[in-house]
């Protein structure tokens, strides 16, 4: 189902104003064993995450919306330290008395507070249950030998929310690790070449775990219907939603 954020948080948010007039954020809405938990897309690698009442903020990025007019953060989900990921003038404006920021290290050392997770690590932060998983490049490399994200330092996040997984995968490529993903209902993979994923790697990456639904996410240019085309028949419902 989906329906515009202006709605879910109408007393909160008013439109952000583009270029093109006033700018609204599509929501899916999924049940879960506690309620019903929302999806907010704001764009690129930034989402927000409605579930009992608290608002969680994945890689707020301030060229893609005002945040000052966004919800503020019951938690805020940081996967590594690119611009992109971690807007510390965005962080800002949805930060609260309370607010939980749980972050990669090398983030962490930007942010007041933070609570360090590396791969392997989980815990709980307010309502949901968190691990860090792996998000590395094998493939794309900023120069020979160097990869965009190396191995050991960016985080992918599993959100627990009530009896639904949801995969959040940061900046990786198809990793192996993935093999070792279990129970994902909801998955955001990365498609933004040359740093992340071509559409192929990323079908390869759903098949390797096979979540129920699969959004394509942080693509740039990449054209996302290529996805639906790779994975049909598989049983994994692709929904593209505007996250360039």
């Amino acid at each position: 189902m989906e329906r515009m954020l202006l709605i879910a948080f109408s007393f909160l948010l008013t439109p952000v104003l583009t270029a093109h007039g006033a700018r609204v954020f599509k929501t899916d809405s999924f049940s879960t064993s506690s309620g019903d938990l929302t999806i907010t897309f704001i764009g690129h690698a930034s989402l927000i995450f409605g579930f009992e009442d608290k608002i969680i903020h994945v890689d707020p990025f301030g060229e893609l919306a005002d945040y000052s007019r966004l919800p503020d953060a019951d938690v805020v989900l940081i996967t590594h330290d690119h611009f992109d990921h971690l807007d510390l003038h965005a962080l800002e404006k949805i930060r609260k008395a309370g607010t939980i920021i749980v972050s990669d290290r090398a983030s962490a050392t930007r942010i007041k507070g933070a609570v360090v997770m590396g791969n392997g690590d989980s815990g709980t932060a307010g309502p949901v249950k968190v691990e860090a998983v792996p998000a590395y490049n094998m493939v794309h490399m900023r120069s020979k030998g160097v990869p965009f994200h190396p191995k050991g330092i960016g985080n992918g996040y599993i959100v627990t929310f009530g009896n639904k997984r949801v995969y959040v995968a940061g900046d990786t490529e198809n990793i192996p690790e993935m093999r070792n993903l279990k129970d994902i209902d909801i998955a955001f993979l990365p498609m933004n070449l040359p740093y992340t994923m071509t559409p192929e790697m990323v079908a390869d990456a759903a098949l390797m775990f096979h979540p129920k639904v699969l959004y394509p996410y942080h693509y740039g240019e990449t054209d996302p219907s290529r996805i639906e085309t790779l994975l049909k028949g598989t049983g994994i419902e692709v929904r593209i939603r505007l996250m360039k």
